[in-house]
């Protein structure tokens, strides 16, 4: 359980460092946690972020921004709009969204799935799902409810007018900006349907997201294999590698040159994963090879405090955890082959201290 919560840092500790940077490259740092945390949640894909929005889609995102989020599947068994039949696969995430009243459809019973999202169609549905209803804005519904979309800050970094269309880039702006807005019948953040909570400086925090689904380490050396062995579709999922979201395509890449380290989260459908080809700014880097030497404290010769590879590189063990894993009770000894997931640290004259968080005993295939 300790290496499951453990895990979660892989993914999100560096989004939130906080860096002094230039006024562009912060924002772009924060669009990074923006992502990060969105990905995590499941509300949507964070990949292809300039790509347009449809009216089938947003309806997914809400429903898995809800508490309907577990109780729905990709198959329905009817069909409320005439242009959306039970057989599509956003049937099921349109028949929630209009029940719910967080969508409309037009006149002659149909949807229009296909037809992109625009700011105030969005506007209503992220409103509903704060509690707002149709009695809360009387007169002119639109403005009411642009109104409100604006003094709640859902606009924050989207930046368009109300009949502008959405990509999915204002999408995370959007859901993330949802996730730190109070309900209207409630305390705290909405976010705590997702399981969010706020950092000191009022952001998201990613650490606070992890479950006790989140299932790793692991090696990964070949993507057929990969794919049979996780519990979810691969054209559903998000990848994140060394630290960074990526194209699934960018993911199968790395094994062709290597291999991976992964963690992934069955109910977001997301993949955190870790390769020796990390550029130093990761938060996490991984090293595999043969243990020559378990190193203890002369004072304490019962724990060990460094594990060393036969490449050379010797590695801090810091944690209880480790320690244990490494010592005479542990299950691993001088001989085996294992792959550490470590992390890097400098010291004021520049030497590099690394660290082991996690590992994996065995061969890499």
């Amino acid at each position: 359980m300790k290496r499951q919560i453990a895990a979660l840092s892989l993914a999100a500790v560096s989004a939130v460092t906080a860096v002094a940077m230039p006024m562009e490259a912060e924002a772009s740092t924060n669009f990074e946690l923006r992502k990060k945390v969105i990905g995590i949640s499941g509300i949507m894909g964070i990949t292809d972020v300039y790509s347009n929005v449809t009216r089938a889609q947003f309806a997914e995102m809400l429903v898995n921004a809800s508490e309907y989020r577990n109780t729905t599947s990709n198959h329905s068994t009817v069909s409320v709009f005439s242009d959306v039949p039970k057989e599509n696969q956003y049937a099921s995430y349109v028949r929630i969204a209009a029940n719910n009243e967080w969508m409309t459809g037009y006149l002659g019973g149909v949807f229009r799935p296909d037809q992109y999202i625009t700011l105030q169609e969005a506007a209503r549905g992220v409103l509903a799902l704060l509690g707002y209803t149709n009695e809360d804005f009387t007169g002119d519904q639109i403005g009411g409810r642009m109104s409100m979309f604006e003094y709640l800050d859902l606009n924050d970094d989207i930046g368009k007018s109300a009949a502008d269309t959405l990509t999915k880039e204002d999408c995370i702006n959007l859901f993330y900006n949802l996730l730190k807005t109070q309900p209207k019948n409630g305390n705290g953040i909405y976010g705590q349907v997702l399981g969010c909570e706020l950092t000191s400086d009022g952001e998201i925090n990613p650490l606070a997201m992890a479950d006790y689904s989140l299932k790793g380490p692991k090696v990964v050396t070949d993507w057929s294999r990969f794919v049979e062995d996780m519990p979810f579709g691969m054209s559903d999922a998000n990848f994140f590698v060394n630290g960074y979201g990526v194209e699934m395509e960018t993911f199968k890449s790395y094994l062709n040159t290597g291999y991976l380290v992964i963690y992934y989260n069955p109910s977001s459908k997301t993949v955190w994963a870790y390769s020796e080809m990390a550029d130093g700014e990761s938060d996490r880097n991984v090293a595999n090879g043969y243990i020559t030497h378990i190193y203890y404290n002369s004072s304490d010769v019962m724990t060990p405090t460094e594990v060393e590879l036969d490449n050379g590189d010797r590695f801090l063990l810091s944690t209880s955890e480790m320690q244990f894993a490494f010592s005479m009770y542990g299950s691993i000894e001088v001989g085996d082959r294992i792959t550490l997931i470590y992390t890097i640290s400098t010291s004021g004259n520049d030497e590099e201290t690394y660290t082991v968080v996690d590992y994996v005993d065995g061969d890499v295939d």
